[in-house]
Order: C-alpha cells, then structure tokens, then sequence
C-alpha cells in the first residue's frame, strides 16, 4: 500500500480532524487522527496490516504484540498475515505489563505494532515489557507516525502514514491563546 492511498483512506472514513485536541501525550494539536473511523471496518483494517506485515515478512518474526487498545486489534491481524501469535500489554497500576497469562518466550523475535505515535512514549514501554522478559524486539509497525520523525526507538520502524502534525505544550498552543475549546480524545488518562 503507498502512503498517499492510506491517507486517502484515513480522510474518507473521516479520521482525519481539525480543531483543537489534547493527546495522549498531554501536548495540544490542531489535528487528530481518530483511528478507530478506519479500524471499524474489518476490510480496511485487514488491508492495513497486510501491509504492515508485508513490512517485516523477512525478519522473522515469532510475535506480534501492541498496547492495548488499538494494537489489540493491530497485533491479531498483522500475526495473521505473519503466522504468529498475537499479544497485547495492558496498564496495571499506570504500569505497562502483560496479564491474561500472556507470555514472552526468552529470545522470542518480537514485532511491535501500535496505531498512532506522537511521542512514542506508549511503543517504549511496549519496549521495556518485551526485554524483561527476555524478547528480542525486530521492529516497530505504525500506522501513522504522528512525530515528525523525532522517535527512534532503537530499532527499525516503519509507519504506513507519516503525517507533520503541530504539537504544542499547552502554554505555547496558538489555539489556547485564541481560548478555543480543546476536545480530548483518546484512551490513557493524564
């Protein structure tokens, strides 16, 4: 898939919005990426992994694991179309971890996939839980790479869609100068 038909498919299904939004990460932004506009339609979201997955086919990946709640979905189809298991990490006391008797095998070959990076901050703790138990991490499968090529992760990814976002603090946001009303979104509580 080229990046200019996934963003195509990101403004038909209506996940590209403007206005005034506070991400995940905390900082302000112009423009949102709502994910979920394109993952509710299963063909989309096949068709999406499918290339992610064609992304990493030669590095032998033995599993695929994201954070919940967009990488649920992300990891299951992307181990699919590479033949592996699929994973997901979940917050337990703000900690990132594994629960649901999931497992990482030491030395296991790991991919890890997430829907929309800004800061990265989520992929690195996905990071952290697959070497503490012993994973060795392949690579980084993304959606949409929200940071302006900012992230290294330390390991190869690679994003279907690349999208140069203005991110502000909140004290630098143009649109809180304005006293525009900001819209949060998004899943983690601040």
């Amino acid at each position: 898939m080229k990046e200019e038909e996934v963003k195509q498919l990101f403004i038909d299904t209506g996940a590209i919005l403007e206005g005034h939004f506070l991400l995940t990460s905390g900082l302000h932004s112009p423009q949102y990426v709502e994910k979920f506009q394109v993952l509710q339609y299963p063909e989309h979201t096949a068709k999406l992994c499918k290339a992610l997955a064609e992304r990493f086919v030669q590095d032998q990946v033995e599993l695929v694991i994201g954070p919940v709640t967009g990488g649920i979905l992300l990891a299951h189809e992307v181990g699919k179309n590479l033949g592996t298991r699929a994973i997901f990490t979940e917050r337990e006391n703000g900690k990132m971890t594994l629960r649901r008797g999931f497992v990482i095998q030491p030395g296991e070959r790991v991919l890890i996939v997430e829907d929309i990076i800004t800061t990265g901050g989520s992929v690195q703790e996905v990071l952290d839980v697959v070497r503490e138990h012993g994973g060795i991490p392949v690579g980084v499968g993304i959606l949409v790479d929200r940071s302006g090529g900012k992230v290294d992760f330390g390991v190869p990814h690679q994003a279907l869609l690349h999208l140069d976002v203005q991110t502000y603090q909140s004290e630098d946001c143009p649109s809180c100068a304005q006293n525009l009303p900001i819209t949060k979104r998004g899943s983690r509580k601040l």
